[in-house]
């Protein structure tokens, strides 16, 4: 049994670093936390890719906060909702199957335990809503549906915006946001933490809780981060810092942030003192060359997740083959055999294949110095060569 801590610090980082908003107020869940009550807290995670990501760190880190207080945890695998699909700004995700999302979630207990712990004396538990979801009756999901209105999911804003551009919304859409809030109460949670773009389906959350349980449950919206090319990093489009990416990755692809990006990067995703970003801010703003603060930056966040042992090597390595043009001395092995260029550039970067066909068309794949454009270019499996994808990332033809 884990004892509840009231550590003033702790409550206050976690209702203030990463957060958008609170429901129904932070003064409230403050209160909460400094009664000494015991909660139970969750984020779900949709596998609807294989890598979780920097950005997914924000709440884990949270949820680790919380774990450190003596909350009871919950890490949620959206294995049923997954396979129904988020509702998307632009159109209806596809459906996956069973198979896929089996394969997208192999190896995220691994990646989250970097940041939170699943063994000691207050582990994180690790569910899946396919236990429940699955086993919902007809009768059950009509009762469900029966606590919402069309009107309620009709005021969620991507879907006025596809009612107005007469993009068509497919019913099982509606369902969504009701199934993630009966996650919360088949757990029978107190808060539930997600990014902004779960606020919809957490509040649906909160309506349902005062309903089926006769409670209030809190709500904390995590900030979205951007992906290095300035989108909202997604599993889906694998354009993410990806929590199982080596430290050199990690490091280098947090080096590629533009700067206007830093102090967002230090504040979401490191914990480095908020004084100091400020004054990183005003710096920045001053005059000084941002390029040291990015690095403390990408410092900063592969230490989080990796170490500082690791971010320390990869710093090392980065000033080495980026600013240095030197080749590293342990290369990634591979054999080629009838590989394509594309085939071999994944096994070597470990990018998603949207961001790997980029890289090569680009002109960002080279043998011996030699760039080849073809993605689709079969290679010969010469021992020795050297290959390049991106900036950062070698291999040799074993």
């Amino acid at each position: 049994m884990s004892t509840i801590k009231t550590d003033e610090k702790l409550i206050d980082k976690f209702l203030t670093r990463g957060v958008a908003n609170i429901y129904p107020s932070k003064e409230a869940l403050r209160l909460k936390l400094l009664s000494g009550d015991k909660i139970r807290a969750y984020q779900g995670f949709d596998p609807t890719g294989p890598y979780l990501h920097v950005g997914h760190a924000m709440g884990i880190r949270a949820m680790k906060i919380l774990q450190q207080l003596g909350h009871e945890v919950i890490f949620l695998i959206g294995d049923f909702t997954a396979r129904v699909g988020d509702p998307d700004k632009a159109k209806a995700r596809d459906s996956l199957t069973i198979e896929q999302v089996q394969k997208n979630m192999k190896g995220w207990k691994e990646q989250a335990a970097q940041l939170i712990d699943f063994e000691g004396n207050n582990p994180v538990q690790f569910k899946h809503n396919y236990d429940w979801l699955s086993k919902l009756k007809l009768e059950e999901l009509l009762e469900l549906m029966s606590k919402a209105t069309v009107q309620q999911m009709a005021e969620r804003d991507l879907f006025s915006k596809r009612m107005k551009a007469g993009d068509p919304i497919q019913l099982h859409e509606f369902i969504y946001p009701l199934m993630q809030a009966y996650d919360g109460i088949e757990m029978n949670v107190d808060l539930e933490m997600g990014g902004t773009d779960q606020t919809f389906n957490m509040i649906m959350g909160r309506h349902l809780s005062k309903i089926y349980l006769n409670k209030e449950k809190f709500v904390r919206t995590n900030e979205l981060m951007d992906a290095p090319d300035t989108l909202t990093m997604s599993k889906t489009k694998g354009n993410g810092i990806n929590l199982s990416a080596s430290a050199n990755d990690m490091y280098g692809k947090a080096m590629s942030y533009p700067d206007d990006l830093i102090t967002k990067g230090l504040r979401l995703l490191t914990d480095v003192a908020l004084e100091d970003i400020w004054d990183i801010e005003k710096q920045i703003e001053s005059g000084k060359n941002p390029m040291d603060f990015k690095k403390l930056m990408a410092f900063e966040i592969t230490k989080t997740i990796k170490g500082k042992s690791q971010a320390e090597d990869a710093q090392k390595n980065f000033v080495k083959i980026t600013q240095h043009r030197e080749i590293p001395q342990e290369l990634k092995e591979i054999s080629t055999g009838s590989k394509t260029v594309l085939e071999t550039a994944m096994l070597i970067s470990e990018e998603s294949l949207s961001q790997t066909t980029r890289v090569i068309k680009q002109g960002g794949f080279s043998v011996n110095g030699e760039k080849i454009t073809n993605p689709n270019q079969k290679l010969e499996n010469n021992r020795g060569d050297i290959i390049k994808v991106g900036k950062r990332n070698y291999g040799k033809i074993a």
